[in-house]
């Protein structure tokens, strides 16, 4: 009989198998990459544009343009364009990025005919009408309002502030900024970004020839606009370890955002820092959780993150906490950060982690949308598929040693922005 009293073997993950998108173009230069994988008539397009023009004065522009894009074309209102990607059951969602921002539709492939001209409407012809934003900047005001009164929003947002000096990647957004808002700003936005030069689609799903076609002669035979733009670039100098603090007289928890800028994807540290990161608190078995929660029972949860972004990489740890010990937690988290530095990992908790990462990646490869988003990491930070392979083997074959060195170079409280709402 199974002994369930015994758990099983760890069986490390050999190989993974990424699907490579075919790279085609339309008729005005727009770049398609297509993953066409599975059985269903099924398939998810996304356009997607770089961010550009950014005016530190007028920090909402393309968050807004993003929000407000399918409320209303020359021949559309945004009633009769969200009823008619409901009656073809397909799905039509905005998302605003740092770096980029997308349209995506999802659709049944029958119906691409049909939703594929809403799609070009609102490409060439939002005008972003005036009742739309007005009621855009009075609800986002009151979200402002309330969220404001939570520290852990209030932390996170005062940290990237802090972080990125006021730019895109944390622009300090007051409600005068959403009453500065003007239609005639966002239509010179839209305009600039939402152009065929500054385009790249990526469709995945079952997506043939025929799909391709039909892509082809809505948006690569039917779209122009030559509306300069720049492309947004960012530069940055390292913080020297500011704290800020934010008092709360009525705090029960406290709010805790602390990190630096460091590497991004690009570079060749960035799978080891990866690795690092996990150890310290990228996952639930994670030293901070064992300490701040299991051990201490300061906290519900505690993590750690690394983000890449396209001109920068930070790295940030964040937990609210009960304002008693929240000296303490800070006390216990640098404590781990440098036994991270002055000791070298074990070799069973490193297994560990190398079987949660690599499994944790396996299993996000569950569909062709998965495989699409892969290829999207790597396209806009200019890699290839040489980087997968390159961290599967740093996953497996990284020492301790080499983990002390990354936790030496990265890892320096005393440079890490700290940011403290509540009470200390």
């Amino acid at each position: 009989m199974l002994n369930r009293t015994l758990a099983p073997d760890f069986i490390q993950v050999n190989d993974i198998n990424f699907i490579a998108p075919k790279a085609q173009q339309l008729a005005n230069g727009i770049k398609v990459f297509t993953v066409n994988a599975g059985q269903q008539e099924l398939v998810r397009i996304e356009f997607i544009f770089q961010n550009v023009n950014y005016d530190r004065a007028k920090p909402l522009q393309a968050v807004t343009v993003n929000s407000l894009i399918n409320n209303g074309t020359k021949t559309l209102t945004a009633k009769e364009i969200a009823e008619k990607v409901d009656y073809y059951g397909a799905f039509l969602q905005t998302e605003y990025g740092a770096d980029q921002t997308t349209i995506t539709l999802h659709s049944l492939n029958k119906h691409l005919v049909s939703v594929l001209p809403i799609v070009w409407s609102i490409f060439n012809e939002s005008i972003f009408p005036q009742q739309e934003l007005d009621i855009f900047i009075q609800n986002q005001k009151q979200k402002l309002q309330v969220n404001l009164q939570k520290n852990d929003f209030l932390a996170r947002k005062t940290f990237a502030n802090a972080v990125f000096d006021n730019t895109a990647y944390g622009a300090d957004i007051t409600l005068e900024d959403y009453d500065a808002l003007k239609r005639d700003d966002l239509v010179a936005y839209f305009k600039a970004a939402y152009k065929p030069e500054n385009c790249t689609i990526i469709a995945a799903g079952k997506f043939e020839e025929k799909e391709f076609e039909l892509l082809n002669q809505f948006f690569g035979k039917a779209w122009e606009n030559h509306s300069p733009s720049t492309i947004n670039q960012f530069s940055f100098n390292a913080s020297s370890g500011e704290e800020i603090y934010i008092e709360k007289e009525d705090a029960v928890q406290s709010a805790i955002r602390m990190g630096n800028l460091t590497v991004n994807r690009k570079h060749q540290d960035f799978p080891k820092l990866q690795i690092l990161n996990t150890l310290l608190g990228g996952y639930f078995g994670s030293r901070l959780m064992a300490n701040i929660r299991e051990d201490k029972g300061y906290t519900y949860g505690i993590g750690s993150g690394i983000a890449s972004l396209k001109d920068a990489g930070y790295f940030f740890i964040a937990t609210e906490v009960g304002t008693a010990v929240c000296s303490s937690a800070l006390q216990e988290i640098e404590k781990e950060i440098n036994t991270l530095k002055s000791d070298l990992v074990e070799e069973q908790e490193l297994d560990l982690v190398r079987n949660y990462m690599l499994g944790s990646m396996l299993g996000s490869l569950e569909n062709a949308f998965s495989h699409a988003d892969k290829f999207k990491n790597l396209y806009f930070s200019g890699l290839d598929y040489s980087y997968y392979s390159k961290y599967i083997h740093t996953v497996k074959t990284i020492t301790p040693e080499e983990i002390k060195v990354v936790a030496n170079t990265y890892l320096d409280w005393n440079a890490m922005t700290k940011v403290i709402v509540g009470k200390k």
